[in-house]
């Protein structure tokens, strides 16, 4: 019978992991018999694979050729991933070094001896006895997996080897999620860094107007100094963006594994935030939570310790191998392949530990602990992954609000800015609401800017959450 974890997920979904079958029989759900006792045997099973973003290519959907072509540089040329991919091969060739224990070892050996034995160790002084001969031999060695250690030390090699891969997943999903979130950053800097400019060509404007009625009598000297306050304060900020724009470059860099002044070109050309309205996608099926590395990763490190409970039990078990070679001796060369030269030897073994000071129980203690702490692991993971996938679709929510709020506010803000700057050319207002409109038309146009590149990396999150594209085809 299958032991069952069940995990529940908020906003009544509930999903339920099979994650090892028992046998002896385990009575329904009750976990306490897990840490009474270790199963004799412990098969994992999987229903669930991860979604590579190679394969569902999610960011296609942001409709940008810039960030597609990134992200492919990022997937040919990131260290990590490298790095990933070079510890998959490693836990390859444990699982293949694992499995090689089935297999009998088999050596060749071949030499010439002379020997002397002293003729003054006996009773009796004798002659010194000596001789020489020529060897030639096949020795081999070979456990029998009679009672299953080779067998569970493969299951660990295995689960470790599945467990890379869904590092590599995880290691991919997070770069390509990376690597969206830092362009966005960069449109980000280079549209408030356009804000900023069209703000200065417009402030400059109010600035001749004030200087013209200052000259005509019409104004104050006040209303000019304070229209180039207004204006070399955000000139000051131009440097700051600059440098936003610069950082999210570097980051883009460093993430596709290439230099800054390789992508500089391509990322120069000015392009619109992508529509963020256009991905929405409300609720997230548990199965899509459940597909997340992490989470198959936590699954597959269970299977390891489970392995590892197994091999411990094991040790309780003895050992069946068996030994031999066969060969020839012969003191002349050429009578090495005569009948008479001919040798072999055989030599079964059953060796069993009797006492080993409770190192063993120790052992399988340590060993039924480790699984049950992988069992918390599991449904920390799986819990995690939960509040993660809400908070991001309740950021991309709150920011989808966002935006259409602040868009009606920067309409009214520019419509605000209109009326001052007129009632002012007619001498029917302050300066003042000619500034504060100024003041409040660039915080609003930044505040929408960032909103909406806070709504995508949201949504981008959400892809990371759920390990692909909530969005079924």
């Amino acid at each position: 019978m299958a032991l069952l974890w069940k995990t529940h997920i908020p906003a009544a979904v509930t999903f339920t992991v099979i994650a090892c079958s028992f046998s002896p029989v385990l009575a329904g759900e009750n976990q306490q018999l897990l840490r009474d006792s270790i199963p004799a045997t412990w098969t994992y099973e999987s229903k669930q694979t991860t979604t590579l973003p190679s394969d569902d290519r999610w960011w296609e959907g942001f409709d940008d050729p810039v960030l597609t072509s990134l992200i492919r540089r990022g997937e040919e040329n990131s260290f990590n991933l490298s790095m990933a991919a070079h510890r998959i091969e490693m836990a390859r060739q444990n699982w293949e070094l694992a499995k090689a224990a089935y297999y009998p070892n088999l050596g060749i050996s071949a030499g010439w001896t002379k020997e002397l034995q002293s003729g003054m160790t006996g009773r009796e002084a004798m002659k010194a006895m000596g001789a020489d001969y020529f060897s030639l031999g096949l020795n081999f060695s070979w456990e029998i997996d009679v009672f299953g250690r080779v067998r569970e030390q493969s299951k660990e090699g295995k689960a470790n080897y599945n467990a890379s891969k869904a590092e590599y997943s995880a290691a991919m999903i997070s770069l390509c999620s990376n690597i969206a979130t830092a362009y966005f950053n960069y449109r980000l800097a280079q549209g408030r860094v356009d804000v900023a400019k069209r703000q200065i060509t417009s402030q400059e404007r109010i600035s001749k107007i004030t200087q013209a009625r200052y000259e005509t009598g019409l104004a104050s000297k006040l209303d000019v100094s304070q229209s180039l306050t207004v204006l070399y304060s955000t000139q000051a900020t131009l440097p700051a963006l600059n440098n936003m724009q610069t950082a999210a470059l570097n980051s883009i860099a460093l993430l596709i594994g290439c230099y800054p002044d390789d992508i500089r070109s391509e990322l120069a050309g000015e392009r619109e935030l992508p529509n963020a309205f256009r991905m929405v996608k409300i609720g997230v099926p548990a199965d899509m939570i459940r597909r997340r590395p992490d989470i198959l990763e936590a699954e597959q490190q269970l299977a390891v310790y489970a392995a590892q409970a197994g091999i411990a039990k094991k040790d309780f078990l003895p050992t069946l191998s068996l030994t031999g070679s066969v060969g020839t001796s012969a003191h002349k060369i050429n009578d090495l392949f005569s009948k008479e030269s001919f040798t072999y030897s055989i030599a079964p073994q059953l060796s069993w530990t009797i006492f080993e000071g409770m190192a063993r129980n120790r052992r399988l203690a340590a060993a039924k602990e480790q699984m049950l702490a992988g069992i918390d692991n599991y449904n920390l993971a799986v819990m995690n992954a939960v509040i993660e996938t809400e908070n991001a679709l309740s950021a991309y929510d709150t920011s989808l609000q966002q935006i259409a709020l602040f868009r009606k506010v920067l309409n009214e803000s520019r419509e605000s800015f209109t009326l001052a700057v007129d009632r002012y050319k007619r001498g029917l207002s302050a300066f003042t609401d000619v500034m504060s409109a100024q003041i409040n038309m660039l915080e609003y146009e930044n505040t929408l800017l960032e909103t909406r590149a806070s709504a995508l990396s949201s949504l981008v999150k959400v892809y990371a959450a759920v390990a692909g594209s909530p969005i079924e085809e």
